[in-house]
């Protein structure tokens, strides 16, 4: 299958966010880095502002309003809380997550199966106020099937699993779990939703899901500004995004 069109990359800022708030400075400015981002060659940035507030904070999401010239991938968990920020923003997309409060990172995707009439009825206000729906889900047919039938727009493949079993050398499991993503992704394609990935992915692991055709965004973050560090953050997403586009080609 030709791939369906050119592959987006978001950039997700949060933990630069993380190291601002460890010293509960002004910098880095996550700010900062988003328009970096987007010189950079960035489609989208994401941003996640937890219901603790560890790394993005109200006033970042004011900021990425007023200064972005790139939509806004709004992450979020599905509480009124939540809801009533973006209904104010009514940023470009939303993408609901699940979310523990002592969980290091999201741990898995949304149970869109067991909530899907909840889920239904959140998502609905925020479809109406012009806001691109995402359902953050595991590779699973179930949770597919749920995030069509409560009228998202798009499910973001979570991808995890995949990089995990890769970095621990289980290899035959990564490709087990490289085949699932592949399979769903076309399957969720052909009930007409959108499909994203992200999650985990570095530059060893980025090309096998890239490749996929039916995949039209991925979702990047903590790897790109752990290697700014070493490399600066334009350099950092260069290198991604060429590892993406070879893909692609």
């Amino acid at each position: 299958m030709e791939p369906l069109g050119n592959l987006r990359l978001g950039v997700n800022i949060d933990h630069v966010a993380t190291v601002r708030n460890a010293r509960g400075s002004a910098y880095p400015d996550p700010i900062r880095a988003a328009k970096i981002a987007e010189e950079a060659g960035a489609d989208g940035i994401t941003a996640h502002l937890r219901e603790d507030r560890r790394h993005i904070s109200d006033d970042d999401i004011d900021r990425l309003v007023e200064n972005l010239s790139v939509p806004l991938n709004f992450e979020m968990a599905a509480t009124p809380e939540m809801q009533a920020i973006a209904l104010r923003h009514k940023p470009h997309a939303v993408c609901i997550v699940p979310e523990k409060r002592e969980e290091r990172t999201t741990e898995g995707g949304l149970e869109v199966a067991r909530e899907e009439n909840q889920l239904a009825h959140f998502i609905a206000p925020l479809a109406d106020a012009g806001c691109r729906v995402s359902i953050f889900i595991a590779a699973d047919k179930r949770q597919i099937e749920a995030a069509a039938r409560i009228g998202a727009a798009v499910v973001e493949l979570h991808t995890g699993a995949y990089c995990d079993f890769h970095a621990e050398g289980r290899l035959e499991e990564r490709d087990e779990e490289l085949t699932r993503l592949r399979d769903m992704s076309a399957f969720a394609h052909s009930l007409g939703l959108e499909v994203h990935a992200g999650h985990g992915l570095t530059y060893d692991t980025v090309k096998p899901v890239a490749a996929f055709p039916e995949v039209m965004e991925l979702n990047i973050g903590h790897f790109l500004i752990g290697e700014a560090i070493f490399m600066g953050l334009e350099p950092a997403i260069a290198a991604m995004r060429k590892l993406m586009d070879e893909a692609r080609v």
